[in-house]
């Protein structure tokens, strides 16, 4: 059973200057430990991140990938966008390595995504199907919902090297990509998601941790056919 998407409202321009990104990504970089995740009601979520054109040098952008992962290795989390660290910055960087229940990876495709960097991402549906599953948001913690997306998308981005790069997805990873990729237009998983879906973690885990949403539709009411 397949339904729409929800067309995403973009957020305002981040107000931000480029020596203003550049002062918030050297902090972040000059203090000892992980920086916080930010959550949900941080205006940073709710802007259109300015593209990268350069507000770093090479090795500052290299040093920020690799704080971007640890932080998405500690959460842990399978995408991180720089304005989740406060960063009004068009990165994010993605890595799916979870062991997951080989039914679930069947009913979702998820198959493994190994870790690579985005910069100025954009992304284009490259077929009609959708697909409709439970996610949640590093930035909003202890809930999660179903969200309709496309369940093929081609992702055009750019390198840290200044290249640029396209590559088609699917399934589970075609769901990251343009989770991650919302977040840099001030976009939250909310925002496309059934809201008579949203379940706490606990309740999620004890009554809808299901491959899929079937039950969890008949029960809490979302998606009529």
């Amino acid at each position: 059973m397949e339904f729409s998407t929800r067309p995403l409202t973009v957020g305002p321009e981040t107000p931000f200057t480029a020596p203003q990104i550049r002062d918030v990504i050297q902090q972040i970089l000059a203090t000892e430990g992980l920086p916080a995740i930010v959550q949900v009601g941080h205006p940073v979520l709710r802007q259109r991140a300015a593209r990268f054109d350069g507000q770093v040098d090479d090795t500052e952008l290299v040093q920020l990938i690799e704080r971007m992962r640890d932080v998405m290795h500690a959460a842990p989390g399978v995408g991180l966008a720089a304005p989740q660290l406060g960063i009004p910055l068009q990165l994010a960087v993605l890595e799916d390595r979870f062991d997951v229940d080989p039914i679930a990876s069947e009913a979702r495709q998820r198959t493994p995504l190994g870790f690579f960097p985005i910069l100025n991402p954009t992304y284009e549906p490259t077929g009609t199907s959708t697909a409709s599953f439970y996610e949640g948001c590093l930035s909003m913690r202890g809930f999660q919902a179903v969200v309709t997306r496309h369940r093929d998308v081609r992702l055009n981005y750019q390198r840290p090297d200044g290249s640029t790069a396209s590559g088609d997805f699917t399934g589970w990873q075609a769901r990251i990509v343009q989770h991650e990729t919302d977040h840099l237009h001030g976009g939250l998983y909310l925002d496309r998601a059934e809201l008579r879906s949203l379940s706490n973690d606990s309740e999620y885990r004890t009554n809808w941790a299901y491959p899929g949403i079937e039950e969890a539709r008949l029960g809490l009411g979302f998606l009529d056919s």
